[in-house]
């Protein structure tokens, strides 16, 4: 039987009110920052966003921030034009970035994925440690990738400082659970033991670990890090996405004016599940009062060529590529809502960066999530959830959402308050430059276990002081 989708009650948060700061304390010294992060501008969406943010952030704030990086190659899996593939060194909007080569496979399969990541971290690691023997106050790694992760370790020890990992998401449990690695049969249960005993003991070595979701959090205990090593730092809504006054130009543009618009934007990957918004499609296609209802999918990735060959002849269906990022908001500003799907296996491995410019923008979700899971908290009372992979109870959801602008409208309203109240971004960077602070000035920690060894005893939970936004409320 169908699993008929749940319509809640739309709940209206308050809008965040206006904090007022203290008096702010004579300037602190600025600290010496080494990033590793495969993913950096000029990349246009996904896990490149925060980390560009959170380092020009704190280049903002007066501390010297070095990050070392991948030449530019995503979503679209190729090469970025106008930059170059080999090493190259130069300061970007406040930030020394170093970019290193690495292959870029056309077809990028679990085995390529996993060389093209060991070869970023080799290139990766003489950059790094030059940097760390010059001196720097804290090291902090962002994952994925995490082969690259003991690299940075590496030259927090070698320059006697502490390391922070940040997990964006769980990159072996998504890939085994998304299908991109076969976990069958006796050689794929050892590979998946191996890569996550490996992810593990990592996790552990590190003097702080962060992840960008409560559930997410959880999982870093389960996985053996001491509570008082944890925090949360969460991905923020961009300051320019809000609700548009009037229709968004691309209506006309692309010819969508008078249209009801379901739009996804975003990577076209295996996680992300758009088979679903496919068969939603095919399901809703001329359905009697939905006839101007059109699917619009914007971005890059390897998907897009099965989108097109699996959808191209479906009336209601719209493909479009990735747009600039200066116009995410007249994009997001195009739909009437949006589409969140994601695969089962992906639950509270990976809470979608996308997810709070969606919100943002004031427009209702409709997502697939398995009930109890962070992305279902998150989308509750801005949206519809329904469980992943039921085409019918998606499809259900989207027209229901379709057909009621006075839910749609409540919905958004409460989906803009909520990105308000949990993603800014001026408290994200505040509270990331707090902790490493509070690292730099307390020294490296006691050396961690060995990765193959138990885990570390928990040390005493220790919620750090989140500051206040340093930003009057936006409207």
């Amino acid at each position: 039987m169908t699993r008929r989708p749940t319509f809640p009650a739309p709940t209206l948060l308050p809008r965040a009110p206006l904090r007022l700061e203290a008096p702010p304390p004579a300037a602190a010294p600025g600290m010496r920052l080494l990033v590793l992060g495969m993913n950096y501008a000029p990349e246009p969406v996904g896990v490149a966003i925060y980390t560009t943010g959170l380092a020009e952030g704190l280049a903002a704030c007066g501390h010297a921030v070095t990050v070392v990086s991948a030449t530019p190659w995503y979503p679209a899996w190729a090469p970025m034009p106008g930059h170059g593939r080999g090493w190259s060194a130069r300061e970007e909007r406040g930030v020394q970035v170093i970019r290193c080569p690495h292959p870029i496979p056309a077809r990028p399969t679990a085995a390529r994925r996993i060389l093209q990541q060991a070869s970023w971290a080799a290139a990766a690691s003489p950059p790094l440690l030059a940097r760390a023997l010059r001196g720097v106050d804290a090291v902090l790694a962002v994952a994925p990738a995490a082969l690259a992760a003991p690299a940075a370790l590496a030259a927090a020890r070698l320059a006697g400082v502490p390391a922070w990992l940040h997990v964006q998401d769980f990159e072996a449990e998504a890939a085994f659970g998304a299908g991109l690695i076969d976990s069958r049969g006796r050689a794929g249960r050892l590979a998946a033991r191996a890569a996550l005993r490996f992810e593990a003991g990592l996790l552990r070595r590190f003097d702080r670990v962060s992840a960008i979701s409560p559930a997410m959090r959880a999982k870093l205990a389960a996985k053996g890090v001491p509570p008082g090593r944890i925090r949360e730092l969460r991905n923020w809504a961009e300051d320019s996405i809000r609700p548009l006054p009037g229709p968004s130009p691309y209506r006309r543009e692309w010819g969508l004016e008078g249209r009801r618009v379901a739009l996804y934007s975003g990577n076209l990957g295996a996680k992300q599940g758009l088979g679903l918004v496919l068969e939603a499609a095919r399901r809703l296609a001329g359905r009697p009062g939905l006839e101007d209802l059109v699917f619009v999918i914007c971005g890059e990735g390897p998907g897009m060529a099965r989108l097109r060959a699996e959808g191209g002849d479906l009336p209601n269906l719209a493909l479009r590529p990735l747009q600039p990022m200066n116009r995410l908001g007249d994009l997001l500003g195009l739909a009437d809502l949006h589409l969140l799907p994601q695969v089962a296996g992906a639950a509270d491995l990976v809470l979608p960066s996308k997810l709070a410019n969606m919100l943002a923008s004031g427009r209702p979700v409709a997502a697939t999530a398995a009930e109890g899971t962070q992305l279902a908290a998150e989308v509750a009372g801005c949206g519809l959830v329904t469980p992943p992979g039921e085409a019918a109870a998606f499809a259900e959801a989207i027209a229901a959402l379709a057909a009621a602008p006075r839910m749609r409208a409540a919905l958004g309203e409460a989906a803009r308050a909520r990105a308000l109240a949990r993603w800014d971004r001026a408290s994200a960077i505040a509270s990331a430059e707090l902790e490493l602070r509070a690292m730099a000035a307390a020294g490296r920690g006691a050396p961690a276990p060995s990765v193959f060894g138990p885990p570390a005893r928990a040390a005493p939970f220790e919620e750090p002081a989140l500051p206040a936004a340093r930003l009057a409320r936006r409207g």
